[in-house]
């Protein structure tokens, strides 16, 4: 039966697809008709597209060797990769035919797509843009791989109980990774705690070594990675800590059982959850371990596959380029300087010279609270050869600093890798760009404010390492797989060279004045939003008009990105149309999706104060369903993928200068969606590509938040003198939205009042009220929102991550694209 299956390029039918589907049914699954599930279908159908993989892949990763390519390795803590099934299908290119054949057995492939489990290995933008970022890497041909961790528990599962939000388990790997090939061969020691011991060596020279230690063994798990109809097939390689012994064995026979397999469950405890707490010193301890240990296992592969064609290190840097994803990995740069010094014997200053060059760094971020720091007593127990090698890397470099800028001590206490408080830490922003010959952030005011506001120290010595790489998406995943009768309107117009070039779908602007295809979107948007509506009743038993606006927030849950701001003109919307119902013009659906940080009250504070407010509307008949306030548990890719394609509007009102870039703006964006948004991060540039009169803009620029925060906001002279902002919170004072506790929503109230409001919410609050009402009333023309929409999509070239990516190519990594080996 194997021998007739054909799955070679261009040798593919549906008999082919057929026999193998039916064959693992049978042989790896060991089920029939009788027995099996539509889980086991999947997995079935699965374990047969991944056939199709390894042909490509095998082929990819030895063509890299015969042609000594340089690789490009992206490390990142986060993989936010989503489902997987119907984006393999549709890069390999053969998503029509399995559909085809399925049918011809009685199977429905979007039932089947609807069984996979989402490996929830991320928390938002970051991890979804690592995802994304290894998707155009392999559609440009780069050599590449992903590198992080198989959490076992992934981003917990949301549940919202009374309105509260409650994490569950995300066991995601309950019925197995159809997906992922383990690679129990593939086993590296992380080493951890012990001690340094100094020794001289035959010449004289001083040699350390890192005894005593604490070995976890880290083994790899492959996901293939495929590009666009290319036959490129990449690698993601997760690592699951194991432990180096199973069994104490003395232990067992003296029936202590449990110290038995003690060692084993504190070993393999690294690799269990993403994110564990860290606001205890054995959560952050856990956190640290986990960094280390994937960056460990990552460059003892790294160095692996580089020795299988080099004998030295002299030409590591021009056949290796890795990309720190913000400063989780950071600690890669001290750990290739131990095993280039320690374990290679290359001499210090040609060590550091490869670590600069292999290194560039990605920063994600301006919040304090974000820069990682651990302390100086945590790295001595841990890794005491990596804080000796730190205490000799800014030893030099606050030489150099000295030198450069003699006697300005403040000047290298802001530049030292050393925070020097009543506890001391190392700073990893600064190890990130000390040991980095590329520094970038994620937008252009983004990196504007890292050169002049953040870093602006580093930004005036080392000028030429910092540059901007604004983040883009997908168009396989966020058009084409999500969207796909939007994808294939597109296409009828235009062609489908869009799907590889997104900048080709500047062409479908030239058709903005056909009737026919304004009338074919509006009924595509139509069907997009009666499905959400669909699922909607279906989870929640709530019901929603898809007349309506849907007005969509959809992003983790933090105060800087203002779901509270959204909340509170649902409050203004609703007590304006309390007062006169018949001026309200526009039913609007308000829909918010996202998680809170598990440790971050406040966060979990604004859930529950959007399902209250949300409670309270939808309660009230006398609306007659014109407002609707939605909050949808369990943000995922998978369910972003329903929500996006069903969007009006993009709400995108983070406090200016506080988000880095944000790329749920460009995906609802390129599903025809308009922005109502802030200036910061990627709106500005969205802004540029789409023109200001088809985007809505409202608010304080970044630089009027700091000139206000700095003269002495006041936010409760607002709250005084707007009376429509004061019936809302005076609402919210006297219990209206949750009468069986009134003071539960205090600290909301406390924090935009008493603490100064840090993200300007009341300060942004009647310019968003503003915007909203001229929205409203934009909506009541549908065929000129419908064009604007149509204008927002064609001017979205710039933001794809294949764009992005060529960026990172020619001027950080130095690896050509499109090539051919």
């Amino acid at each position: 039966m194997i021998d007739k299956i054909k799955h070679e390029p261009g040798q593919i039918t549906r008999e082919s697809l057929k026999l193998w589907f039916k064959h693992h049914l049978k042989y790896t699954l060991v089920d029939d008709q009788y027995s099996a599930t539509k889980m086991d279908h999947f997995i079935s159908l699965a374990l047969s597209v991944r056939d199709h993989l390894v042909n490509r892949w095998l082929h990819t990763q030895q063509s890299y060797y015969e042609h000594n390519v340089k690789r490009v390795y992206y490390l990142s803590m986060e993989f936010l990769i989503g489902r997987l099934l119907t984006n393999n299908l549709i890069n390999l290119g053969i998503y029509d035919e399995y559909k085809q054949a399925l049918g011809e057995l009685d199977h429905d492939i979007h039932e089947l797509e609807e069984h996979e489990v989402e490996a929830g290995l991320g928390n938002g933008g970051l991890g979804r843009l690592a995802a994304c970022y290894l998707d155009s890497i392999s559609s440009l041909g780069i050599p590449g791989y992903g590198y992080g961790i198989r959490y076992e528990f992934g981003i917990f599962y949301q549940k919202i109980v009374r309105g509260y939000q409650v994490e569950k388990a995300d066991n995601w790997l309950r019925v197995g990774n159809p997906w992922e090939i383990p690679r129990p061969r593939s086993l590296f020691p992380v080493k951890f705690y012990g001690h340094v011991q100094s020794i001289q060596n035959a010449k004289g020279e001083k040699e350390h070594k890192w005894v005593d230690t604490q070995d976890v063994m880290a083994m790899a798990y492959d996901i293939p990675v495929p590009g666009y109809k290319n036959d490129t097939v990449n690698n993601l390689r997760l690592w699951s800590a194991r432990s180096s012994r199973e069994l104490e064995l003395e232990y067992f026979q003296s029936g202590d059982y449990f110290q038995a397999v003690q060692n084993k469950h504190e070993s393999e405890i690294i690799s269990k959850v993403l994110y564990p707490a860290d606001h205890n010193q054995s959560g952050k301890e856990l956190r640290f371990k986990q960094e280390y240990f994937f960056v460990a296992a990552s460059l003892s592969d790294i160095i692996r596959r580089y020795k299988k064609c080099h004998t030295t290190f002299d030409e590591f840097s021009d056949k290796v380029a890795i990309q720190l994803n913000d400063t989780h990995p950071a600690l890669a740069i001290a750990e290739l300087m131990r095993i280039l010094i320690d374990i290679e014997k290359v001499p210090w200053a040609k060590a550091w010279k490869i670590t600069v060059n292999t290194f560039a760094f990605t920063n994600h971020t301006i919040l304090p609270e974000a820069m990682e720091k651990w302390s100086l007593e945590l790295f001595s127990r841990v890794l005491p050869r990596h804080l000796d090698i730190i205490f000799q890397i800014n030893q030099d470099f606050m030489d150099q600093v000295q030198e450069r800028y003699p006697g300005d001590l403040e000047k290298m206490n802001r530049m030292s890798l050393i925070e020097e408080n009543h506890t001391k830490y190392i700073r990893m922003a600064n190890l990130s760009i000390i040991g980095s010959h590329s520094t970038n952030g994620v937008a252009k005011l983004h990196s504007s404010i890292l050169k002049e506001k953040i870093f602006p120290d580093f930004y005036e010595m080392f000028p030429d390492r910092f540059n901007n790489k604004t983040n883009g998406i997908t168009p396989r995943r966020w058009l084409k797989a999500c969207n796909p009768e939007l994808s294939k309107l597109i296409t009828d117009y235009i062609g489908d060279l869009w799907v590889r070039d997104l900048s080709e779908i500047k062409y479908l602007q030239d058709h903005i004045n056909d009737p026919q295809l304004i009338d074919r979107w509006k009924k595509i948007k139509f069907d997009n939003k009666k499905r959400l509506a669909n699922y909607i009743q279906e989870t929640l038993s709530l019901e929603i008009d898809p007349n309506s606006l849907f007005d969509i927030q959809v992003k983790r849950i933090h105060e800087y990105k203002r779901q509270l701001l959204g909340v509170l003109h649902a409050i203004a919307l609703y007590n304006r149309m309390r007062r006169n119902p018949k001026d309200f013009k526009t039913p609007r659906t308000i829909m918010f999706s996202g998680k809170a940080a598990p440790g971050y009250a406040m966060a979990k504070l604004i859930i529950k104060f959007i399902n209250s407010v949300a409670d309270t509307i939808n309660a009230d008949s006398s609306l007659q369903g014109k407002l609707k306030i939605v909050f949808l548990p369990n943000y995922s890719v998978t369910l972003a993928e329903r929500i996006i394609p069903a969007a009006d509007l993009s709400v995108q009102i983070s406090t200016a200068g506080m988000e880095a870039s944000g790329t749920g703006n460009m995906k609802l964006s390129l599903n025809g969606a308009l922005t109502v948004g802030t200036l910061d991060g990627a709106n500005i540039e969205i802004m540029e590509e789409v023109g200001s009169e088809n985007i809505f803009i409202f608010g304080l620029n970044a630089d009027e938040v700091m000139e206000k925060k700095q003269g002495g906001y006041q936010p409760r002279e607002i709250y005084k003198q707007n009376l429509e902002l004061r019936e809302a919170l005076d609402m919210v004072q006297k219990g209206f939205f949750f009468g069986q506790q009134p003071n539960l929503f205090q600290p909301i109230l406390e924090n935009l009042l008493d603490h100064g409001d840090p993200y300007m919410i009341l300060a942004d609050f009647q310019s968003f009220c503003d915007i909203q009402e001229k929205i409203g009333n934009a909506y009541l023309d549908i065929d000129a929102w419908t064009r604007k929409a149509i204008i927002n999509v064609s001017r979205m070239g710039k933001f794809s991550s294949d764009r992005s990516i060529k960026e990172y190519a020619k001027e950080i990594w130095n690896v050509p694209v499109n090539q051919k080996y």
